[in-house]
């Protein structure tokens, strides 16, 4: 399976950060949440994701005695020719080494997920462990060849909902957003150079030589990225445990948060 230049994975992850309901640390140049003591887990989120796509999920690991980091990603703010999976990966090089940090868990969704794979190919020495839930890399669901209906909101409500096993978690608020970052010439021209370079970095290949305790997290209903791209994850990565989530599309860490970081925190205890 491949995916069009414009696809399901690549737009509807994405809520205001205003609204989150911990501070945003701001400095160097960064945004990002930083939460909690102990061992580093670094989450990412997907191409039109925000910070808080891990909010409760981000709260429950931090508590559990870990330092929980979100940086939000330079999905719109990246020259147009570094915007793509190895530019917003070279800027998380770039944040690792600001923040003086090593032994990093690296925690990617969608897009997240293939910044995540692309750093530890580049940074084994950096990164302790990999968790990947719904993560490209490999291959996604095509939408079809024709190029959406952007400016129909009823389509983008419906490809919005589709990305959840529950329609009700696309809210109006989310539509909206998803609606106005799809119809803004800066940002859709850099969805699509970022879905382009996904489409062309496939990482099989490269992933029998991590060696990192991994944990692959999927949602048993994900359209996007289906099950069978979990179950390939899982031959592929030599050190790795799958996890299912039921009743769950594309992001379960949205859709099954507390179940989501308790099984986080399981595995992170045990590896």
């Amino acid at each position: 399976m491949r995916m069009s230049t414009f696809n399901n994975y690549s737009v509807f992850l994405t809520i205001n950060v205003s609204k989150m309901k911990y501070e945003i640390v701001k400095d160097k140049g960064y945004q990002y949440v930083d939460l909690g003591e102990g061992p580093v887990v670094v989450f990412l989120h997907g191409l039109m994701g925000a910070l808080s796509n891990f909010e409760k999920t981000a709260r429950i690991i931090a508590e559990a005695g870990y330092r929980v980091i979100i940086p939000s990603l330079p999905i719109y703010e990246l020259p147009l020719l570094k915007t793509s999976a190895k530019g917003i990966s070279r800027f998380l090089e770039k944040f690792i080494s600001d923040l003086n940090l090593s032994d990093v868990t690296l925690l990617g969704n969608s897009l997240g997920g293939h910044v995540a794979l692309i750093y530890t190919k580049n940074n084994p020495e950096l990164v302790k462990r990999l968790m990947l839930t719904g993560s490209s890399g490999l291959y996604e669901k095509a939408m079809g060849d024709s190029f959406p209906r952007r400016e129909d909101y009823e389509y983008i409500k419906e490809k919005t909902q589709d990305v959840f096993y529950d329609p009700k978690v696309a809210t109006k608020e989310l539509v909206d957003e998803v609606f106005e970052s799809v119809n803004s010439r800066n940002k859709i021209i850099r969805i699509l150079a970022i879905a382009k370079s996904a489409i062309r970095h496939n990482m099989a290949k490269d992933l029998p030589s991590m060696t990192q305790p991994a944990c692959i997290l999927w949602g048993k209903n994900d359209g996007v990225t289906p099950p069978e791209v979990a179950d390939e994850f899982h031959r592929l990565l030599p050190n790795s445990s799958l996890y299912w989530f039921d009743k769950c599309g594309h992001a379960p860490m949205m859709e099954h948060p507390v179940d989501f970081a308790n099984t986080c925190v399981e595995w992170l205890n045990k590896n």
